[in-house]
């Protein structure tokens, strides 16, 4: 019987969702087993079937199914995942979401703050776009030129101040913005959503995480609906699309780079967009830069009788 039962399949089970959603994305003939045609009273795999196929048994396979069994092996865990075909990401965070024992006794991590190190670099790349992330996706920090591509609509020292960070995450789903500036905003929010989702799986105790997760799926349906998919991606490079509303279309190219936090801090990503040489988009980001000079206010000359002075 494949029907979901009991008390560990909650919406509080992550793990049994996990594996029922991945599940339901197989069909038998994918794996190399008989269909026998007809209609299926399942979407994919029945559970017996994935259990046959990880050399597990039946039985063994729905408790873990419905969050009652706790301590599976490293071997059940990785033969789940080759018979489920995740790729690694989804691969571990099947093993987090299977141990969140060993993620609950480590301190939650503090309040970030940007490093030293870090902000120093993001302003030493003064002629790309930089951000520097938390794994909250709360923004510590962005370049100016960065601030003027993601988010020119907003103070620009709004990082600095811990109440008023923005967060990527929020912007993207709830800030009217965000539709205009991505024009395949659909692909922002699946590639959004399953790198939160991996991060929640390696943050079980991180409440500040939980609550921005719980605020995301009250105020947006489109999140809700990805979220309920639990797909994980680690997000670290590839293209986005911009419309931006001073410079216009650009393809930027990105890579997320991981340095480690301060003492008791979760690890920072420094996210950085670049433009091929040559290209239209590379020409966008240069006016974008030349339009930050020449908004900059001009110095302030006092004429004396020693001649001009910059103020």
């Amino acid at each position: 019987m494949d029907t979901p039962s009991g008390p560990g399949n909650g919406p509080g089970n992550e793990l049994g969702n996990f594996l029922r959603t991945r599940r339901a994305l197989l069909r038998p003939e994918d794996v190399g087993l008989p269909s026998y045609g007809g209609q299926r009273r399942v979407p994919g795999l029945r559970r017996e079937e994935l259990a046959m196929l990880a050399g597990v048994s039946a039985a063994y396979y729905t408790r873990l199914e419905q969050g009652q069994s706790a301590n599976a092996s490293d071997g059940v865990l990785d033969a789940l995942a080759r018979a489920l075909r995740l790729d690694a990401d989804e691969h571990a965070h099947l093993r987090n979401l299977a141990r969140p024992g060993r993620a609950a006794r480590r301190p939650a991590p503090r309040a970030a703050s940007v490093r030293p190190g870090v902000r120093q670099l993001a302003e030493a790349m003064g002629e790309i776009p930089v951000i520097v992330l938390d794994h909250r996706y709360d923004v510590l920090h962005w370049n100016p030129l960065g601030h003027a591509l993601t988010a020119g609509h907003l103070a620009a020292d709004a990082p600095a101040r811990p109440a008023e960070r923005p967060n990527a995450q929020r912007l993207l789903f709830l800030d009217p913005h965000a539709r205009e500036l991505y024009p395949r905003w659909e692909l922002e929010a699946r590639r959004a959503v399953a790198a939160l989702r991996l991060e929640a799986g390696e943050h079980p105790e991180d409440r500040a995480l939980a609550e921005l997760i719980g605020e995301l799926s009250m105020k947006s349906k489109e999140f809700t609906a990805l979220w309920a998919r639990h797909k994980v991606l680690s997000c670290t490079s590839g293209t986005k699309d911009f419309h931006h509303p001073v410079v216009g279309s650009l393809t930027l190219s990105y890579e997320m780079l991981r340095a480690p936090g301060a003492e008791g801090a979760a690890q920072q990503s420094v996210l950085a967009y670049s433009a091929e040489p040559g290209s239209p988009s590379e020409a966008a980001l240069r006016l974008l830069a030349s339009d930050l000079t020449t908004a900059a206010p001009a110095p302030r000359v006092e004429h004396d009788r020693q001649g001009p002075t910059v103020r």
